[in-house]
């Protein structure tokens, strides 16, 4: 009754028992009356004063919410109900309702022990009407006890467990909740990254050889005007292909240079574009039978040359650069070597060669990401090898499994 939320089970249980214990009173006086008993006007203003102490408790607010007035108003009624019982022998039905409402509102030891003790004057006061003692007479207020005890025991056991499940329920709502915030903004994390190695090795690589080209022009004029106009020409051409990479990249589509074209394709105009714009001899090759690939390995590849023979250009000061790509044992394995100065490639592990942190790092994690590795092979003074290697299933089969 105090502290309690009566859920509408619970209210329906509150009433039934209001009910039980009005409709035991009632049939006690009615009993008094019907069998002639000499005291009936005392019984009858016994069980009114009892119905209205009964009343009183679900009325008061200080019963409802204080657990000390709750057993205070037990206590008066248990009185009220000895005084019942010592007039009617019919008053010890009363017991049974009155052990719910001790189990239900005193703590669990306290209630237990009030629940006895009413049963033994129960009986006791049904045995002196009786004018004698038997075990049956013990019987039916005992096994009522007992039967209060483990309905109300079991009921606040369902209801922990109840309350615990609820809880359990809400924690996992809140870690859903949780998970799906953590996921999005590791999505969110893995979506910049994606799109700064986009960025890196298409703009920024693009707007480099645009910035090479210009200063080259730069160094010729004025006294080569027309070697001059060929690096301008050139740097409009490195203009045009960076802004379809920009086309590209907005609309999420595939690079222009493979729309409608092979990976080997691709590279041999990339190697062609690099040796035309820097006065580098890069050549290309294909070693083992060339198979379609998926999309996303073909971009992979072409964005890890792209990046490699950037790298080459700006850093290595290099004359040659192979670019090799190997079809055989169920992978594809793209490599770039060049004869340039090379470098420590211990020294490099936290940093991209040209400082902007996008470079071998990024290329490595595209191709992990792919299932792929990235090997590196370089020693001062003697050039530098770079080795991309991807599991080289036919595009139909990856299209078949996602």
């Amino acid at each position: 009754m105090n502290a309690v939320v009566l859920t509408p089970t619970t209210r329906m249980l509150a009433w039934c028992l209001h009910l039980l214990v009005i409709a035991l009173l009632a049939l006690t006086v009615i009993r008094a009356v019907a069998d002639g008993n000499p005291r009936v006007a005392a019984v009858v203003v016994a069980a009114a004063i009892c119905a209205a102490v009964y009343v009183a408790g679900p009325a008061l607010p200080a019963v409802r919410r204080s657990s000390r007035n709750a057993l205070v108003w037990l206590a008066v009624l248990g009185a009220a109900w000895v005084v019942v019982l010592a007039l009617s022998a019919d008053g010890v039905w009363l017991a049974f309702p009155l052990y719910f409402l001790l189990l239900h509102l005193a703590p669990r030891r306290t209630g237990l022990v009030a629940v006895v003790l009413t049963a033994i004057v129960a009986i006791v006061g049904f045995a002196a009407h009786q004018g004698s003692f038997s075990v049956a007479i013990a019987i039916g207020p005992a096994l009522g006890a007992a039967v209060a005890v483990a309905v109300v025991w079991g009921y606040q056991a369902l209801y922990r467990e109840s309350e615990q499940r609820r809880r359990l329920i809400g924690e996992l709502t809140a870690t859903r909740s949780d998970l799906a915030t953590a996921q999005h903004a590791a999505g969110v994390a893995a979506e910049r990254e994606r799109l700064a190695r986009e960025i890196h090795d298409t703009l920024a690589q693009g707007l480099s050889s645009i910035q090479l080209l210009l200063r080259a022009a730069e160094r010729s004029l004025p006294a080569d005007p027309q070697n001059a106009s060929e690096y301008v020409d050139q740097a409009r051409r490195a203009a045009a292909d960076n802004l379809a990479e920009v086309r590209r990249f907005v609309a999420a589509l595939a690079p222009p240079s493979l729309e409608g074209a092979s990976l080997a394709g691709a590279l041999e105009r990339l190697c062609a574009t690099t040796a035309t714009r820097h006065h580098l001899a890069a050549r290309f090759r294909v070693e083992g039978d060339a198979v379609p690939l998926p999309t996303a390995l073909e971009v992979a590849l072409l964005r890890v040359a792209q990046s490699a023979l950037a790298n080459v250009v700006r850093h290595a000061g290099a004359s040659v650069a192979d670019v090799t790509l190997s079809f055989s044992g169920g992978q594809v394995v793209l490599g770039i070597a060049d004869d340039g100065r090379g470098f420590d490639p211990d020294e490099l592990t936290d940093r991209a060669p040209d400082g902007g942190g996008f470079g071998l790092p990024a290329m490595r994690s595209r191709l992990q990401e792919l299932g792929g590795s990235l090997t590196i092979s370089s020693v001062p003074g003697n050039g530098t090898r770079v080795l991309a290697a991807l599991p080289a299933l036919p595009a139909a089969t990856t299209r078949a499994r996602s």
